[in-house]
């Protein structure tokens, strides 16, 4: 214990957003921390943002590195966060604990998608809580390693405790299991990618769909197709425009992963990074999509004229023909703006549609072999292969 009784905790961050929901948290974690001990127990809480995951996904690893790094400094309890998807023994981590050195990793992931900074809260202080332990009442407190102990509460369902190996540093583990639990990695991995940020990402691409939605919208043949297209094949067409730019961007700028590795594994890896790539890219693509909609609709108001309008199409033009016109323009603007994206770089593609940790990673798995961007104390363990280059 710190001197004047107060229990130092460290919130050892990633950079970028686990640094952000490390400061918001720590605004208020020291008050709520002294108001759940309930023993008059004070904490002092610390914010480092530092990458301490850079070259490995090892978490066997990345305790050492945290035990280290705790060693270093005055420091009761660390508390690591990444936005790095961990797996440990064919399971998906959520936290791996070491009651005897007081130290957490947790990988922001596994939290998933919706009320990320509350839930990763919540995670924070029950870790806290059951890494400092009940305090004993008699003359002397005992050692943190001699305690019992704690589990995290069941409100973290489902969420169990998983194999710990021997050799690590961790005493005991959360793992999520099953189609629940990878649909709340996969939703963590997508909201950490922040798919939103695809779209001014892709200035060009946008430039070019909105010209060629311009130059569509005033199309006598256009409004023709548009007419005698039905719902369903309107729907078709939309489909498969967004597919197209998906396919073409995640093609054109080399986003999917590719493991040279044949361990179940590391297939599993595989699946869980493509899987978030196409759901990243696909957000972003149809929040394009409606946005060129949107667009669309108003530029018909401003530009059409009814009375030419139903004599090239023998319909009037109200606002189901808007609407349908809209449609069918976005879908043929969005192929002409996956023609478009091929003027972007790819460096600029990937940093809109990835986080910068999961950049980070993706350039490692690049990296040469036998080149290691880790920390050279703790060569990298269990990362990924190469990718496939053109």
């Amino acid at each position: 214990m710190s001197p004047q009784d107060v229990t130092v905790v460290a919130l050892l961050a990633d950079p970028d957003a686990p640094t952000d929901i490390a400061q918001r948290m720590a605004r208020e974690l020291s008050a709520r921390l002294a108001e759940k001990s309930g023993q008059g127990q004070r904490f002092d809480v610390k914010v480092v943002s530092e990458p301490f995951t850079a070259g490995t996904e090892d978490p066997r690893t990345l305790m050492r590195r945290i035990l280290d790094r705790g060693s270093a400094e005055d420091w009761d309890i660390v508390v690591a966060l990444t936005d790095l998807p961990l797996h440990a023994h064919g399971h998906r981590l959520v936290v791996d604990l070491s009651h005897e050195h007081g130290l957490a990793l947790l990988s922001l992931p596994s939290l998933g998608g919706l009320r990320l900074q509350t839930r990763a809260r919540r995670a924070v202080e029950e870790a806290v809580l059951g890494l400092v332990g009940p305090r004993d009442t008699g003359a002397e407190e005992r050692p943190r390693s001699q305690r019992q102990p704690r589990p995290l509460a069941v409100r973290l369902t489902p969420i169990h405790p998983g194999q710990v190996g021997e050799e690590e540093t961790a005493n005991l583990r959360y793992v999520v299991s099953g189609p629940r639990g990878y649909l709340r990695v996969l939703a963590g991995m997508v909201r950490a990618n922040r798919p939103w940020r695809l779209v001014p990402g892709l200035s060009k691409a946008l430039a070019a769909a909105l010209a060629t939605g311009a130059i569509a919208t005033v199309n006598s043949t256009v409004w023709s197709l548009a007419e005698a297209l039905s719902t369903p094949r309107l729907l078709i067409a939309m489909i498969g425009s967004v597919a197209l730019m998906i396919g073409w961007l995640i093609v054109d700028a080399e986003l999917w992963h590719r493991s040279a590795e044949g361990s179940p594994e590391a297939r599993q890896r595989a699946r869980l990074y493509n899987t978030s790539t196409v759901l990243t890219v696909g957000i972003g693509v149809l929040v394009c999509y409606v946005g060129l909609m949107l667009i669309n609709v108003v530029w018909a108001l401003f530009i059409l004229n009814d009375q030419v309008f139903a004599s090239m199409t023998r319909e009037p033009l109200d606002a189901t023909e808007y609407w349908t016109l809209s449609w069918f323009v976005a879908s043929t603007a969005t192929v002409g703006g996956a023609l478009g994206s091929g003027l972007e770089s790819d460096e600029a593609i990937r940093a809109a549609a990835y986080s910068k940790r999961e950049q980070e990673r993706r350039q490692m798995a690049k990296a040469p072999e036998g080149h290691s961007t880790g920390h050279p104390d703790h060569p990298a363990r269990g990362g990924l292969p190469r990718a496939h280059r053109r």
